[in-house]
C-alpha cells in the first residue's frame, strides 16, 4: 500500500485545499490517472497516481485544507488494468461498500449551513494543525478569535483560547441578531433568505494580500488622461495587415506594454521592490497583465517585454488570459512580476484607483475610451477619444514629482505612438 501526498507546488506555497477528488475509494485505477485537484493560493494543480492499484481511502475531504508532505489518501499497489481476477473482484467488493457513502458527495455544499453548530472543523477555516490541536484540547473553533485578517486560524490561536475564557458569550450573540428584531414590523415572524458561500482559497488570499498591501505600503495614486486618437488610427489602418501577417489581433495592451516599459527606463525606482531598507532596482521588464477569471483575479506576467515586438506582447497576452480562464496556468506564469496594468475598462470603468501588486511598488490603471470633448486651441473644440489612466505607487521610495512625470512619459508615448519604436 501506498500513500497519496501533497507534493511540493514552488517557492511561497506552503499549504492547499482539496478541491475536489475525481475518484472515489474503491475504484481502480493506472499509473497517471489524476486522482484529485488541489487548489492553491495561485494555481490550481492536478495531483496523479504514481503507480496503478485501488484507491483504499480517502483522508482528506473535500473543502479541507492540506500541508506540504500530508498523507491525503491511500493506494493499495496493483495493475490498474491487469487480467488477474483478484485485482478485479476487489475493487468490485469495495465499490459495494462505496454505494452507501456515495450519497455523501452532494453533502458539502450545503454542510457549512447544517453542520456549523456540530462540527468545529468545517465553521472555520482552520490550519491542520490548528484542527488536531483543538480536537485534543476539546475546544469549538467557532469559539477560538483568529488574529488573521481573513479570519483563518492557527494553533497559536487554539493555544491562546484558554486566555479569552470570557470569549465564547460573543459568538452566540452575534449569530442571532436578525431574529427579533424582523418580526418587530408585522404580525408574523420573518427570516430573509440568505446564502452562505465559502470563499475559495484563492479569493480568500486575494482578499488578504490587498489588505496588506494597504497596510504595508504607502500608497497614492496620480492620474491624467490620454487622447487615444492616435492609437487608434495606427489600428484602423493596420489592423487588417497586422492580422494577415502575425494571426493576431492588433491590441491596446501591445501599445500600452510598450509605452509602461519606455517610462520605466527613464524612472528605474518604479521598476522596483522594497527588501528591509534596501530598494532593489531590477534592470528587467516583466510585466504583469491583470487578467479576470472564474476565480478571482490573476496577474500572470509577459516576460522579457522591452525585448519583444507588438505581435509578442499580443500574442503572449493572449495565450496567458487563454490559460488563466481555462485554469491551467502555472506557477511560473505567475511569478517575478516589476510592474502590473491593470485594465478595468473591458468592465465600463470610467475611473479607478487600482492597488499594489506587493512586492512592486508601481500599478498602472486603464480605463474606459469616451469621446470627450477637447479644446485643440482658444478657438476649436473636438470630440475625441480619450481615456483616464492612473498610477497607484508605494510613496515610501517613489516622490510624486516622480510619479507624475512617469504618467506623463506613458501618455505622450501613446499619443505619438510612432515613438514607441524608439522609445520602447
Amino acid at each position: 500500500m501506498s500513500e497519496i501526498k501533497v507534493p511540493a507546488m514552488g517557492e511561497s506555497i506552503t499549504e492547499g485545499t482539496v478541491s475536489r477528488w475525481m475518484v472515489k475509494e474503491g475504484d481502480t485505477v493506472n499509473q497517471g490517472d489524476v486522482l484529485l485537484e488541489l487548489e492553491t493560493d495561485k494555481v490550481n494543480i492536478e495531483i496523479s497516481a504514481e503507480e496503478s492499484g485501488v484507491l483504499e481511502k480517502i483522508i482528506r475531504q473535500e473543502g479541507e485544507t492540506v500541508e506540504i508532505g500530508e498523507t491525503i489518501g491511500t493506494l493499495s499497489a496493483g495493475s490498474g488494468g491487469g487480467g488477474s481476477g483478484a485485482p478485479a473482484s476487489e475493487p468490485a467488493a469495495e465499490e459495494k461498500k462505496a454505494v452507501t457513502p456515495a450519497p455523501e458527495a452532494p453533502t458539502p455544499p450545503p454542510a457549512p449551513v447544517a453542520a456549523a453548530p456540530e462540527s468545529s472543523d468545517s465553521a472555520k477555516t482552520a490550519s491542520p494543525s490548528a484542527r488536531k490541536l483543538a480536537r485534543e484540547r476539546g475546544i469549538e473553533l467557532d469559539q477560538v478569535q483568529s488574529k488573521d485578517p481573513i479570519g483563518r486560524v492557527y494553533q497559536d490561536d487554539v493555544k491562546s483560547h484558554n486566555n479569552q475564557a470570557s470569549a465564547p458569550a460573543a459568538p452566540p450573540a452575534s449569530k442571532a441578531p436578525a431574529a427579533p428584531s424582523a418580526p418587530a414590523a408585522g404580525s408574523s415572524t420573518y427570516t430573509k433568505p440568505v446564502e452562505r458561500q465559502r470563499m475559495s482559497r484563492r479569493r480568500a488570499t486575494i482578499a488578504k494580500r490587498l489588505v496588506e498591501a494597504q497596510q504595508t505600503a504607502a500608497m497614492l495614486t496620480t492620474f491624467n488622461e490620454v487622447d487615444m486618437t492616435a492609437i487608434m488610427d495606427v489600428r484602423k489602418r493596420r489592423k487588417d495587415k497586422f492580422k494577415e501577417k502575425h494571426e493576431i489581433n492588433l491590441g491596446f495592451m501591445s501599445f500600452f506594454t510598450k509605452a509602461v516599459v519606455g517610462a520605466l527606463k527613464k524612472f528605474p525606482t518604479i521598476n522596483a521592490e522594497i527588501d528591509g531598507e534596501d530598494v532593489v532596482l531590477k534592470k528587467y521588464y516583466d510585466i504583469g497583465i491583470a487578467v479576470s477569471a472564474k476565480e478571482g483575479l490573476v496577474v500572470p506576467v509577459v516576460r522579457d517585454a522591452d525585448r519583444l515586438g507588438f505581435a509578442e506582447i499580443e500574442k503572449s497576452i493572449a495565450d496567458l488570459a487563454s490559460k488563466a480562464r481555462s485554469n491551467t496556468l502555472a506557477l511560473s506564469d505567475l511569478q517575478g512580476g516589476t510592474f502590473t496594468i491593470t485594465n478595468g475598462g473591458t468592465f465600463g470603468s470610467l475611473l479607478s484607483t487600482p492597488i499594489l501588486n506587493t512586492p512592486q511598488v508601481g500599478i498602472l490603471g486603464m480605463h474606459k475610451i469616451q469621446l470627450r470633448p477637447v479644446a485643440i486651441d482658444a478657438e476649436r473644440m473636438e470630440n475625441r477619444p480619450m481615456m483616464y489612466i492612473a498610477l497607484s505607487y508605494d510613496h515610501r521610495i517613489i516622490d510624486g514629482s516622480e510619479a507624475v512625470r512617469f504618467l506623463v512619459t506613458v501618455k505622450e508615448l501613446l499619443e505619438d505612438p510612432e515613438s514607441l519604436l524608439i522609445e520602447g
